[in-house]
This record gives structure tokens, sequence and C-alpha cells, in this order.
């Protein structure tokens, strides 16, 4: 990441800041500080900040009467800002069911990758991931920290339709399904936990900057799992993290 961001307009409603293409933690725990930053500092505005990668962007409710000088207001904020070492975050703990009948795509990962499926399964739930950012659907987590040997394309013709619960690799990231919807990462498994709910405050307990590890679960376990979250009794497993460990 850069060590001053650049900082545009976008449109007559809406700022635009950029960190370059350093996607790393330590890149990560930069752009969500000066995110978090920029709320507070706009607590009376309304406002909505949003984060990818590497970028963050700032959407007004109305039009920006003097664009040029908000943008010399977060120049200022940004370069006077003294970032902690450390993200406040959570480890969540979440099972995969990686049997064949939901892992659609582990054969052609293995026929291309000359892995076998068993050696795709430890590959994808040994490694710490990290929550990157959320969307394109809500709830959906972009994660970071795949093992190099199991980084594929996405597919060239995206499934009409792929279900909730999911996991999917696409390039250098994994991925959740949070509802069935189309898609083109390659299916290896699916998670029975629920990555979004409306009615629920927050609507997502996952935020950019947590941790993600996956443990392997066979089905019969993934269905009682499943039945259990339905009841409203099964408990996530989560830990704080601390950098370093």
């Amino acid at each position: 990441m850069q060590d001053f961001p650049e900082i545009s307009p976008m449109g007559e409603r809406a700022i635009l800041i950029e960190f370059g293409q350093n996607y790393s933690s330590e890149g990560l725990r930069k752009l969500l500080f000066y995110k978090d930053l920029i709320e507070n500092y706009s607590v009376k505005e309304k406002l909505e900040v949003i984060n990818t990668y590497s970028s963050i962007l700032i959407s007004y409710m109305f039009t920006i009467e003097d664009v040029y000088g908000e943008i010399s207001r977060l120049k200022g904020l940004i370069s006077q800002a003294n970032i902690p070492k450390n993200l406040n975050s959570q480890i969540f703990h979440l099972p995969v069911c990686y049997d064949v009948d939901f892992g659609l795509d582990l054969e052609l990962i293995s026929a291309e990758k000359n892995l076998s499926i068993d050696e795709i399964i430890e590959l994808h739930y040994a490694p710490l991931y990290q929550v990157y950012f959320i969307g394109f659907l809500p709830g959906f987590l972009y994660l970071g920290g795949l093992d190099k040997k199991l980084q594929i394309s996405r597919k060239d013709t995206p499934r009409k339709s792929v279900e909730k619960g999911a996991v999917g690799i696409g390039e250098n990231q994994t991925g959740i399904y949070p509802k069935s919807s189309p898609g083109g990462w390659q299916i290896i498994g699916k998670c029975p936990v629920i990555f979004f709910d409306k009615n629920q405050d927050p609507p997502s307990p996952f935020s950019p900057g947590d941790m993600v590890r996956f443990f392997p679960v066979p089905k019969k376990q993934f269905f009682e799992i499943e039945r259990q979250i339905k009841k409203g009794s099964y408990e996530l497993k989560t830990e704080v993290y601390e950098a370093g460990n």
C-alpha cells in the first residue's frame, strides 16, 4: 500500500480514496483504520463508507458543495492519523463439508492441479484467512490467504444458480455464497452458517479485518449443524485474534 493515497471526486456525491494494489494484512490494517477514522470524523453527515481491497468509497447523501475543499479536509485527516499496530478482530471457526455432493468442482480442480481431492481439502482448510471486504452479495466474504497451489480461474460460463452456503475458489481468493445466486467460482464444499440476516442487528457478525478458519465436517455432522442453526441452538465458535499468534 502506498504511503499516501490518491483522493479524487467520483461524480457529484462521492469521493474515492485509492491506496495502490498491495493486497496485504498490513495494507488492510491501514485501510480499515482510515475507514473508521472517516466514519467517526463525519458522524454528523449522512454518508456511506465502503472498502474494497485497496480503496475506500465515500458516498454522500447530498451533492458535495465544495468537493476540493472536502478532499483537502480528508487529506489533512489522513496525514495526521496515528495508525495502531493491530486491528481489533475475531477469528471465526466455520464448518465446511467437502463431500463431492457439495464440492461440485473438486474433480475438475483435482485434474487441473494434479492434486488428490484429499490434498485439495487439506490445502483449503489449513490457512488462517482474512476478511478483506464484503460484497458482491450482502454477507459475501472475500477471504485472502488461499494457498497458491489452489489458485484457479473462475468459470468461463458462470452457473445460473449456486446454492446458499457454497464454498468457492476464484483466483487467489476463497468465499462463501450467503444465498443462492448465479456465480462463477469453483465450488469445493458447503458451509451451513448464516452469513447475513436482515432481521438481526447487525445483519452479519463479520467485518473486514476479521479472520476465518475452516474445519472439515462429514455430511452427517453438516446436516446436524444445519438443524441446530434452524433451531437457534448452534453456537458459532469465535476467539479474539492477536496478530503474530
